[in-house]
């Protein structure tokens, strides 16, 4: 046996030990999509008008700070109720200026124009007048901006908090043209406490209290109703306190109570730049963050303006804690509300991976069970082995002995594809089963065009070793021709697929270079093998 024929075989030994090695064994290396492992699928809808309300608030907020500057006082501002319904539910884009005259209703248009602006340096409001007061409306592309922005932030949060958790190829991505976004986790490890994290939309907001004004654990809501006479201003809505917790966790059985607050926000989660567990004087466990520049300003003012009083956390909608605010805080803080260890593990990682800029609605939400998954692979191990048998029986009545190397080569190419899979970390799909399937049909297509090239030499009177030679020499380019081109458009597939497109793209794209290094490298070697045992070879049985 010659060097080249020996070095050649060690390479080949090696490359399919190191996809043994990386494929073995196979329940454990090779990962299952959610169409075959089961796992949780979800559609979530993000509510806009949340970004868009609390953008509303920072600007209304913002701007009566800024009339103060310039000593323009006496102004009092609310959320349009015209537009957004006496209970401040619905769309909020405008709100209204109260108490401005002629001349300060132009101070404050030029304010607005000069510092209320959109991403891009837009003027971000545009300001009527009706009767005495002023309405700013938000424009409808800087409200469409907030709104994708909101999505795309949303986006990127979840993906976050699962990737949090090593869940294996989750698909995360919105749905086209709405505001919906696709979750799909397969094998999740702990699927309940998964379940819970991303229903934790965690929309953070601090907001001043209205009554009780000082720090308050929460009033019975006949209390607050009371105190303004059955009506509740406009510009304060009555929130829930969260409830209180025992020592695993769950909610306990004590009366709700409530606190109002005022609407407007002094920050949202969108001023987070990070978030961690930490204790607080007492050892309690209470989680620390950070905030951004300009939401460390706004906090700043907003604390130091209001010292003495009540300043509202909120998670969603509801009033985790409530402390006064007893001297002006910077950028820093902490948010306490009798949280377990376990709970602020969870709320810290929340608001770390990015709080998010919306709430979430659910629109579906299902559990797909494994044994689907199992009836998958039951069939598609079917079809293929099935495939792999008519295959052989087609290449041994047609090729003869020659055949034989064909089997050889496409036992090889599975080893190797699976070993690709396991090394890339690639997730197994049921379209990806159909990618394995088709890879055998054209990793036999590519021993054909050299079978059928070697017939052609032979019948043209070429010797044996002549006619082995010119056959994988003159098939080669189309070999290549036809996969690459295949390669090309799997990578497409890939780029801009779905996640069980993608789950078949990837089996194709490993199954079309590893089944040309089978065809042309195992399959020559082969030949040569044969060819190197004796020395004069006058007939070949293909």
């Amino acid at each position: 046996m010659n060097r080249s024929l020996l070095y050649r075989g060690l390479a080949i030994l090696a490359l399919v030990a190191l996809a043994v090695y990386s494929a073995w064994p196979l329940d454990e290396k090779i990962r299952l999509g959610l169409d075959l492992r089961g796992g949780m699928h979800l559609v979530l809808q993000v509510k806009t008008e949340d970004a868009v309300r609390a953008e509303l608030d920072q600007d209304q907020d913002r701007l009566l700070r800024l009339a103060e500057k310039e000593e323009i006082a006496g102004l009092s501002a609310r959320a349009d109720a015209g537009e957004a319904g006496a209970d401040g539910a619905g769309p909020v884009r405008s709100f209204v200026v109260a108490g401005a005259t002629a001349e300060q209703a132009d101070a404050l248009a030029d304010l607005a124009r000069e510092n209320l602006r959109t991403s891009d340096g837009d003027p971000a409001w545009e300001m009527t007048r009706r009767g005495d007061e002023l309405v700013f409306t938000m424009e409808d592309v800087h409200a469409r901006n907030l709104e994708r922005q909101a999505v795309s932030k949303a986006l990127d949060t979840i993906r976050n908090r699962v990737d949090s958790f090593g869940v294996a190829e989750p698909v995360i991505q919105p749905i086209s043209g709405t505001d919906r976004i696709l979750v799909q986790l397969p094998g999740v490890d702990d699927p309940e406490r998964v379940r819970d994290l991303i229903k934790e939309t965690a929309f953070l907001e601090f907001r001043l209290n209205d009554y009780p004004r000082e720090g308050s654990s929460g009033v019975p809501r006949e209390q607050i109703l009371a105190h303004y006479g059955g009506r509740v201003p406009d510009h304060v809505e009555i929130l829930p306190v969260r409830p209180e917790e025992d020592d695993t966790g769950r909610a306990t059985d004590a009366a709700p109570l409530y606190i109002a607050v005022e609407r407007r926000s002094v920050i949202t989660g969108g001023d987070l730049k990070g978030a961690g567990p930490d204790v607080g004087q007492f050892n309690e466990p209470v989680v620390r963050f950070n905030l951004t520049p300009q939401g460390g300003r706004d906090f700043a003012a907003a604390t130091g303006a209001n010292v003495g009083r009540g300043l509202a956390i909120l998670l969603d909608r509801r009033v985790v804690s409530s402390p006064r605010i007893n001297s002006k805080i910077g950028d820093t803080g902490i948010i306490e509300g009798g949280f377990t260890p376990q709970r602020v593990a969870d709320l810290a990682l929340i608001l770390k991976s990015g709080a998010l800029p919306a709430g979430i609605t659910y629109l579906e939400e299902r559990t797909v069970g494994p044994s689907l998954g199992r009836d998958s692979i039951r069939q598609g191990l079917r079809a293929g082995l099935l495939g792999v048998a008519l295959v052989a029986l087609t290449m041994l009545v047609v090729y003869r002995l020659s055949g034989i190397n064909a089997l050889v080569a496409l036992v090889l190419d599975m080893v190797l594809l699976f070993g690709g899979l396991a090394a890339f970390n690639a997730t197994l799909t049921l379209p990806g089963i159909a990618g394995i399937v088709l890879t055998i049909g054209m990793a036999v297509d590519a021993n054909v065009l050299v079978f059928e090239r070697i017939k052609e030499e032979l019948r043209a009177g070429r010797t044996v070793r002549s006619a082995i030679d010119a056959g994988f020499g003159k098939a080669l380019s189309s070999i290549l021709d036809a996969n690459i081109t295949t390669l090309i458009a799997a990578l497409f597939l890939f780029q801009f697929g779905s996640g069980p497109i993608k789950g078949f793209a990837v089996t194709l794209s490993i199954g079309i270079l590893v089944s040309v290094f089978t065809a042309v490298i195992v399959s020559r070697w082969i030949f040569d093998l044969q060819l190197a045992r004796r020395e004069r070879v006058e007939r070949l049985s293909i």
